[in-house]
This record gives structure tokens, sequence and C-alpha cells, in this order.
């Protein structure tokens, strides 16, 4: 199955790093419960997505595709670019390794949710996301 190049680099251009949909998403659904948090803070390695600095909890909102969500069964779906596409992906797979393992040295709590797990199971991921909250003392606004 051939795609059209322009189609393909189009989709991939409309894709952003920030505010995703399942971002905002999670964000507004923590909001209403109390929790105030900093958005892709610089100050906190790997810039994540949503970040409780004073009690040490991070969330990492991961789409399937860019990071590697089952790659090794997913790799053989990629049909276009693959020698770009690959390298990348296995990269980045690398690197939220590599972030885990440090922020888990400086003591965080990291969560890492699936874009998927997200839109289908919303409430599941807050549930624990204002557990870690708690076990941590974190102090809620309402």
């Amino acid at each position: 199955m051939k795609r059209d190049e322009a189609t393909v680099s189009y989709t991939m251009s409309r894709i952003r790093g920030k505010d995703t949909s399942i971002e905002v998403k999670l964000r507004k659904a923590l909001y209403e419960k109390g929790c105030r948090y900093r958005c892709n803070s610089k100050y906190i390695f790997g810039h994540p997505d949503i970040s409780f600095k004073g009690v040490k909890v991070v969330v990492f909102c991961d789409s399937e595709f860019w990071h590697g969500k089952d790659f090794e069964e997913n790799e053989k779906k990629i049909l276009s670019n693959r020698e770009y596409w690959i390298p990348k992906i296995k990269r980045n797979i690398e690197r939220d390794n590599e972030v885990n393992e440090k922020l888990t040295k400086e003591g965080y709590l990291i969560f890492r949710f699936w874009g998927g797990e997200i839109e289908k199971n919303l409430d599941k991921c807050v549930t624990k996301i204002l557990e870690g909250l708690s076990s941590r003392g974190y102090k809620f606004a309402k």
C-alpha cells in the first residue's frame, strides 16, 4: 500500500509536542479535582507534561506511535521512510527510559500514561495521580 508523500508529510506536520488532546483532557480533569500544576516544566529533567515540583510528582502523556508502544510488533507497520522513523522511535524509547531513571534517582514519583489509556480510562488515570499526590502530602486547592 503506497501512501502519497504529500499527505503523509502534511499529517505529520500537524502533530504537536505540547498541549496535545490527551494532555489537555488529563489536565482539565486534574484541575477539576483541585490540582494545580506546571506544564512542560523546563526546570525538571525530561520536561514532563504535568509536574508537581514541590512533592516531586511528574506525569507524562505518551502517544503510542511516538513513544513506541508494542514497538516490536508495530515496527513492521511503518511503511514509509523506515530508515528515519525506526531509529527515531527507538531513540524516543531510550530517552523515556533515561528520563525515568534520572527522575527516580532524584526522588520523583513518575506516571506515564498511553494516549489510549487517557482516552478510555481517564478516571482511572486521574485516580492514580491523586493517590500519588496524596501519598506525597500534596495540598489540593479545593
